[in-house]
């Protein structure tokens, strides 16, 4: 008996018993499906972060207070031990680092913002030196950026994100209007590019004031991030250490004491994702391949209560002439295709669900192109191993006791 032969008896006997065989399959299309739609948010949402940090451009990396914390202990440690930074450091930084083609710095604070009936809540007013705006680029919409002179004397002008435009001052032309911070008029120059939101949180709800006003309004005692730019990308391993250099100096750090200071890259964070939705996914599988397991054992008693409705039909098969072999083969397609059949259900609810989830909700979901192929890997696993036994049972029955039976 052909494979082809074995296939069609299995795919019969399937269809003759539907509703059975689709209540049989629930756990593997529960399973399948959740794994891969749980791939497909986390490869989204990977492709979007990755996509954001290159937005920094190369040979670009930031110092603040603080590096990338996992703990507890480690925000405690650093709490204790990493200093504010301050305008004089990265000063000394632009000096004494030859390969560091720029260095600014900016500063935040957030607060509500209102113009006539028209309000806004938790915008992040930053503080920058126009260095910032050669490093991290921000595409214009209307109006300009910052200038020199502006930061020189502390000019009360300001640079909106998107939101804070169309929230403050809907349906009509903000440059030249005025802005009030903290009681201080603030005349709009200009209004940044729509970026869109991450995670359901804007990332247009920012004003840019210059740096010098910002200790103006908010005082000098908040710490500042410095963004160095290398002049050869490259090379940027030597910048940072002349960096961490002039900053473990200018701190006093011993040669055996840890950095008070944190240095970030667009690759360290990435890094840092990509780990972190590893480990999520690696939980969720763990969590939902029981669910792949129960469907396994239910494909394996479906398939023990086939072979007793079946025995007459094996006797009658042993005894013209089938095999063990042929008995054995017939079976474990059966399985194999049950299995593999609750996968191509799983895979397009995933794939349905994918699509669903990039249209109407923050997940940027992404369905994985090796998405299908694993799925019917694992459910073809599946199906030899919970399909075995059944086919064994069903080929080492005696003819004549089968032929017996009623």
């Amino acid at each position: 008996m052909n494979v082809v032969e074995s296939t069609r008896l299995a795919l019969e006997s399937i269809w003759a018993n539907r509703l059975r065989s689709f209540l049989t399959l629930l756990g593997v299309i529960i399973g399948i499906a959740s794994i891969i739609a749980t791939a497909a948010v986390i490869n989204g949402l990977n492709l979007y972060v990755s996509e954001k940090l290159s937005n920094l451009g190369k040979g670009v990396f930031t110092v603040q207070r603080f590096a990338l914390i996992t703990n507890r202990q480690e925000f405690l440690d650093a709490v204790r031990r990493n200093k504010k930074l301050l305008p004089s450091d990265a000063r000394a930084i632009a000096e004494r680092c030859p390969t560091a083609e720029t260095v600014a710095w900016e500063t935040h604070a957030q607060v509500d913002l209102k113009v006539g009936v028209h309000e806004i809540r938790d915008t992040d007013i930053g503080g920058i030196t126009p260095g910032i705006l050669e490093i991290e680029p921000y595409d214009v919409e209307q109006g300009r950026v910052l200038l020199q002179h502006e930061e020189d004397r502390a000019a009360p002008v300001a640079f909106l994100g998107y939101d804070v435009k169309d929230r403050l001052f809907p349906n009509v032309d903000p440059i030249g209007k005025e802005l009030r911070i903290k009681g201080h008029a603030l005349q709009v120059v200009g209004v940044a590019q729509k970026k869109g939101s991450f995670l359901g949180f804007s990332q247009d709800n920012y004003v840019k004031i210059p740096f010098s006003l910002h200790r103006k309004l908010f005082g000098t005692r908040r710490s500042i991030n410095i963004s160095v730019k290398a002049a050869d990308p490259a090379r940027m391993g030597d910048t940072m250490d002349e960096v961490r250099a002039v900053m473990r100096a200018r701190h006093h750090r011993r040669p055996a004491e840890p950095d008070s200071f944190g240095m970030l890259t667009a690759e360290g964070i990435n890094d840092l994702w990509r780990d972190m939705t590893q480990t999520i996914f690696s939980v969720a599988l763990f969590v939902v391949g029981i669910s792949l397991v129960v469907g396994g054992i239910v494909i394996m008693n479906i398939m023990l209560v086939s072979v007793v409705e079946r025995t007459r039909e094996i006797g009658v098969r042993k005894a013209v002439g089938a095999r063990q072999a042929d008995i054995t083969q017939q079976f474990l397609i059966e399985a194999v295709l049950l299995s593999c059949l609750g996968g191509a259900i799983g895979v397009a609810i995933a794939f349905v669900a994918s699509a669903l989830l990039n249209a109407y909700t923050p997940l940027p979901a992404s369905f994985p192109a090796w998405a299908p192929a694993t799925a019917f890997a694992i459910c073809t696993l599946i199906g030899i191993f919970f399909g075995i036994h059944p086919a064994r049972r069903a080929a080492r029955l005696d003819p004549i006791e089968a032929l017996r039976s009623e």
